[in-house]
């Protein structure tokens, strides 16, 4: 596939790498009760002081670009602080995180995250021409860094008519973890709404099967990865986290069942983690580490 992006247009994106920004918040209630009434959990744990769930973070530091300036995809104009990728479909493709010990982030505190392109990377193959762009977000306390994450997104080519779906790996059949779930159009709209996510793959069904070319709506990656750390907290409760890593493998839509899966190590210091589809489908795989 010749690549559509020049050695120019290359290397003007890469010129990207180095910026930074740095973004204030405060870690208030209403988010994470939203959050914790989406995923079916208690809230009444959820006050001032108490510790923010992992990946909970996500609820906070969130894209606010003035109407006038989102794009046809529900996503912010290109440029600005990422890089402005000519490539339509942008994906979140993974993260690494890691947690500093003896300095959770906790709810009502007031928190700064600074984020700094890592590198962008241009490859063109048999599955079309991509753009990986790396992010480091580190955030921090009155007390210092209390978590550093990689993230990874992916920009590719638009749906070409005819094109079939990525070929699915079969997911591991036994768990000694799992946990069904059934995501449907109100609980993508909700954690939308809860992360300020106006890419419309999430809740505009027509949009999605139309002008990106999937079957229905796109289950976020965000939200799976979340919900392989609930299967965490519901077979391992009280443990600390020290690190985690996903890795988006397949796309998961609305309205077919899917199900969460963990097998912890046999010295109980980490668990492997992965999501599936309907069709038993790998969709995502992880890892944790805990203290």
């Amino acid at each position: 596939m010749t690549p559509s992006l020049s050695p120019d247009q290359v290397h003007q994106l890469q010129g990207w790498t180095d910026r930074s920004e740095t973004l204030h918040d405060t870690a208030t209630l209403a988010p994470a009760r939203g959050l914790a009434a989406t995923l079916d959990i208690d809230p009444a744990p959820l006050q001032d002081g108490a510790t923010l769930p992992p990946l909970w973070h996500w609820l906070y530091f969130l894209p606010q670009a003035p109407h006038s300036q989102i794009g046809p995809d529900g996503h912010p104009r290109r440029g600005g602080f990422l890089p402005p990728v000519p490539l339509p479909r942008r994906m979140w493709a993974g993260s690494q995180l890691r947690w500093e010990p003896g300095n959770p982030l906790r709810l009502g505190e007031a928190q700064q995250r600074r984020s700094r392109i890592a590198s962008v990377e241009h490859k063109a193959g048999r599955s079309g021409e991509m753009v990986f762009v790396k992010v480091e977000h580190t955030v921090s306390n009155a007390h210092g860094t209390a978590l550093v994450e990689l993230h990874d997104i992916v920009y590719r080519h638009a749906a070409r008519p005819g094109e079939p779906a990525p070929a699915g790996v079969p997911a591991e059949a036994d768990a000694p973890w799992q946990q069904p779930w059934l995501p449907d159009p109100v609980m993508l709209f909700r954690y939308s709404a809860l992360t300020f996510n106006g890419h419309r793959i999430h809740y505009d069904r027509s949009y999605t099967q139309q002008e990106e070319g999937y079957p229905g709506l796109v289950v976020h990656g965000p939200l799976i990865a979340t919900l392989l750390l609930d299967l965490v907290r519901r077979h391992a409760p009280g443990r600390e986290l020290a690190s985690f890593q996903f890795r988006a493998q397949r796309p998961t839509f609305d309205g077919h069942p899917m199900r969460v899966n963990g097998a912890p190590s046999a010295d109980g210091r980490s668990v492997r983690l992965w999501a599936q589809d309907t069709d038993a489908f790998l969709t995502m795989s992880a890892s944790a580490d805990f203290v």
